[in-house]
């Protein structure tokens, strides 16, 4: 059994009108319908562009917003109809490490107070000593000195500030960390510290992460399975090296040919995929398939009636469209498109008689005898100026046409001469 699994989990925000009554008149679907599992040990990866549910699918995990239908399962326990007091002890055992880390941080507490207290409400460590002790081995663990302690968090750096929000996170001891965008509010040369420092963790403490980003290199960097996300619905799902190898969902395609190759030479010659359109509302989304209206592979009647369910296509590769394979495998193009390995059409009348289809039986014959008779005709037509030459003619038929083509300088000059 997984360690986490979630079940056609749905997080609706209602849509409230009104000064008296307040009365509900739409729903924003920010997650609909989403089923997943991460492994102990695991670091999955879910990707996708903004206003797709990514941060909100990590809430409704950790139960900080409410989970409209579904199930979250932790360790076989449903935290989505755990009680709140049975949710604050349970709490422990997920932690997340949020966006900003500036903003997760109380600016009025030092580092010490704020890694201790979810120690003291958990009950970890007998006394403020015995916490302190263990708050010093996980800030060495993150890379930061213990004289932090006595330090606020205005007085870090962003990287640093970072490193006191896992540390927070670990102290708890939890089984699942989701990291909402861990890097994301970092320089370039900091993102690979806390990636590797991640990593590091990971392999130390046996730790599970659920890592939410929309830079792809950085979680094809730590990932193992990766989950794509699209208006709140997950739309393929697949091990980080064959997403990125073969990405078979549209949406996935037009993904990767956004990231940029290091190789000129490369990046010359691949092909980018433009969306058009706008992202649809989560408050009013399309029928059908949620990607149609921008699918460059759409087909009217099954992508706009039919909602594609997300389908093992072989070596856990997950996708959500009707024609994944028929677009993997080329026999499908985009509108305007032909394939490049396919003869054109006939065309053909549709009441077409017995003598039309023998007409172009013969027309389709003659076509063909070219390829055999070709040098012997190339050879006749090839000896035809010769014997036709006039006698005495040494000047070659291009030569003499060039020299009629030319005009003559004194049949322009008399009459010039004439006029003075």
């Amino acid at each position: 059994m997984s360690l986490l699994e979630l079940d056609g989990v749905k997080v609706h925000f209602p849509v409230k009108k009104g000064v008296l009554f307040n009365r509900t008149v739409g729903h924003v679907y920010a997650v609909d319908g989403i089923s997943l599992s991460v492994e102990a040990g695991q670091t999955y990866g879910l990707v996708g562009e903004s206003g797709c549910g990514k941060t909100t699918l990590g809430r409704a995990v950790l139960r900080l917003v409410d989970v409209t239908d579904g199930s979250v399962v932790l360790d076989g326990t449903d935290v989505a109809k755990l009680s709140e007091k049975d949710l604050r002890s349970f709490r422990r055992r997920l932690q997340m490490v949020f966006q900003d880390p500036l903003g997760s941080l109380n600016p009025r507490q030092n580092i010490e107070s704020i890694l201790s207290e979810g120690m003291a409400a958990h009950g970890i460590g007998a006394n403020q000593d015995e916490r302190r002790e263990k708050i010093k081995e996980i800030l060495a663990k993150v890379g930061l000195p213990t004289n932090a302690l006595s330090r606020y968090p205005h007085e870090f750096s962003g990287g640093q500030r970072q490193r006191i929000g896992i540390a927070r996170a670990l102290v708890l001891e939890p089984d699942l960390i989701i990291c909402d965008e861990p890097v994301s509010a970092l320089d370039v040369s900091i993102q690979a510290q806390v990636i590797n420092l991640l990593e590091e963790l990971q392999e130390s403490m046996g730790l599970t992460y659920l890592v939410i980003a929309h830079d792809l290199a950085v979680v094809r960097h730590i990932s193992d399975v990766i989950g794509v996300m699209y208006l709140g619905s997950l739309v393929e799902e697949a091990p980080s090296d064959a997403l990125y190898a073969e990405p078979m969902h549209p949406y996935t395609k037009a993904l990767m040919s956004a990231v940029p190759v290091p190789d000129p030479e490369v990046e010359e010659r691949r092909e980018r995929i433009l969306l058009h359109g706008d992202l649809p509302s989560p408050a009013n989304p399309p029928a059908g398939c949620r990607f149609h209206t921008r699918c460059p592979w759409k087909q009217d009647t099954l992508c706009a009636t039919e909602r594609p369910s997300l389908t093992d296509l072989g070596d856990g590769h997950k996708v959500a469209c009707h024609f994944a394979r028929e677009i993997h495998e080329g026999t499908l193009t985009r509108a305007g498109e032909t394939p490049a390995d396919a003869p054109p059409a006939p065309v053909v009348p549709a009441q077409a008689d017995a003598d039309s289809v023998e007409a172009e039986t013969e027309t389709k014959a003659k076509a063909a005898e070219p390829e055999d008779k070709a040098p012997a005709e190339a050879g006749a037509k090839a000896a035809e100026p010769a014997d036709k030459a006039p006698v005495g003619a040494d000047a070659e038929p291009d030569g003499d046409a060039e020299a009629e083509a030319e005009p003559d300088p004194d049949a322009d000059a008399e009459p010039e001469a004439a006029a003075k």
